[in-house]
């Protein structure tokens, strides 16, 4: 007897497998784009033990330096829809609320005490840790700090335990600390560092303050930059337009809110409504209805639609190249001296926001990268070979997940090498030189200067 499987038919005619997951699972990537499922992977709310390939390498090799670049975790919304009653979140913390984490109460603790950091500018006029019952628009929540407190662990466990990149008696020379100046970068950074030092000591935090989002420092200077920038905005604009889907989305909101639909537009309703989503809470509702899933899903998906457009259309990326040089050549520079054996800044934190690490990632190359996710990390791992001392490679990491010969710079390197790194000197080479080739320019100041071909 041949027995032939056949799919379930429910009473209402439909297959059970056709079905959008509305909890999907993590490990097992859907085979479309799911905007329910996209959604959840950017909410990144703390459940599973996270696996990562950080601290990977051949036995003989060593490392000597990790550079991480932050997002910040889970906040509350920039942008309130209007005529809606904000979402109800409470932004206090709370140890016996989920999520949470076993160090929670004692990273209250700590941050409640005075502290001796060192905080530039305003940064020492910020609070340490979110306090609001009602969030404050931008604020992080309690999700977003259990998020950098299990990141801190995870790195804690790979570099200080396995690795021992820091010792017990560690300096405030060996780090280097940056953030933008809103608390939510902040406060991630603390929560990261309370979990991740060997002991968390307030009189050794240096925290510099970084004006800018894209963390260009002192080369802010680019007029091609905005020139790209610009030209991208314009390509976001006429995608939308376009999208017919969309627009009646949008006319039914804004029926529902009893706003014009270009005021509705304006604020950016996929940002408040994420936050509703990620906490499970209720989409608003008015006396002319609410506002639902599908609403959602069709604004959720012109936003990855709009993600891969990006990507083909290369503006984004020359924008990207301009905006993330002074912070990769940072890298890069550090990365060289502590490979010629400086001790210092061998762990390096920038906190930052999402218009940081996206730039970024297209820099580099990495197309199969999602949007980064609250709480995402990139990881840059020096490491020597300790057979031959003088030779010095880096792994790159996203999430932990390797994507190291995703770039750009070490696609091919694989392929003729048995070692699962990428020389230092390849990125060395695509910070000082390769960047500009496509701008046909050989450095930095005139890629920024020179008009558009």
């Amino acid at each position: 007897v041949h027995l032939i499987p056949v799919n379930p038919v429910r009473e209402d005619g439909l297959n059970p497998k056709s079905r959008k997951r509305i909890m999907p699972d993590l490990l097992t990537e859907p085979p479309a784009i799911d905007p329910v499922y996209e959604a959840h992977v950017y909410c990144n709310i703390p459940s599973i033990a996270e696996r990562s390939m950080e601290g990977h390498a051949p036995h003989y090799f060593k490392l000597v330096s990790v550079q991480v670049l932050i997002r910040h975790g889970d906040r509350y919304p920039l942008y309130a829809i209007p005529k809606t009653k904000r979402p109800d979140i409470d932004c206090m913390l709370v140890p016996s609320r989920k999520p949470s984490h076993p160090q929670l109460e004692a990273f209250i603790k700590h941050m409640s005490k005075g502290s001796a950091a060192q905080m530039d500018g305003s940064l020492s006029s910020l609070p340490h840790f979110p306090s609001h019952s009602l969030c404050e628009m931008g604020e992080l929540t309690q999700t977003g700090v259990v998020q950098h407190l299990r990141n801190g662990q995870l790195l804690r466990e790979i570099y200080i335990n396995k690795h021992k990149l820091l010792p017990g008696d560690w300096t405030a020379k060996q780090l280097y600390l940056e953030t933008t100046g809103k608390s939510r970068t902040l406060q991630s950074a603390l929560a990261l560092l309370y979990t991740f030092l060997p002991d968390f000591d307030w009189k050794k935090i240096n925290m510099r303050h970084q004006w800018s989002t894209i963390f260009c420092s002192g080369s802010c200077d680019c007029p091609m930059r905005n020139h790209y920038l610009e030209e991208e905005q314009r390509r976001q604009y006429s995608l939308r337009v376009k999208n017919n889907d969309l627009e009646r989305i949008y006319v039914d909101m804004a029926k529902i809110v009893g706003i014009p639909t270009r005021q509705l537009r304006a604020s950016n309703p996929i940002d408040s409504l994420l936050c509703y989503f990620c906490h499970n809470v209720s989409f608003p509702c008015t006396k002319a209805g609410c506002i639902g899933m599908e609403h959602f899903k069709v604004i959720k998906r012109h936003q990855l639609e709009d993600e891969r457009e990006r990507q083909e259309k290369k503006l984004y990326f020359l924008y990207a190249l301009l905006a993330t040089h002074p912070l990769l050549n940072q890298t890069v520079n550090r990365l060289q001296r502590i490979a010629e054996g400086k001790k210092e800044e061998v762990f390096v934190l920038y906190s930052a926001h999402d218009v940081t690490l996206s730039p970024v990632l297209s820099a580099l190359g990495i197309t199969e990268a999602r949007f980064p996710r609250f709480a995402a990390r990139l990881v840059f791992e020096l490491w020597q070979d300790g057979k031959r001392p003088k030779e010095h490679f880096i792994r790159i990491l996203y999430n932990g997940a390797d994507v190291t010969f995703q770039t750009s710079f070490c696609k091919d390197h694989y392929k003729r090498s048995s070692k699962p790194m990428c020389p230092l000197e390849k990125f060395v080479n695509f910070v000082k030189r390769d960047m500009f080739l496509i701008f046909n320019s050989t450095s930095y100041y005139d890629a920024c200067h020179r008009k558009a071909l």
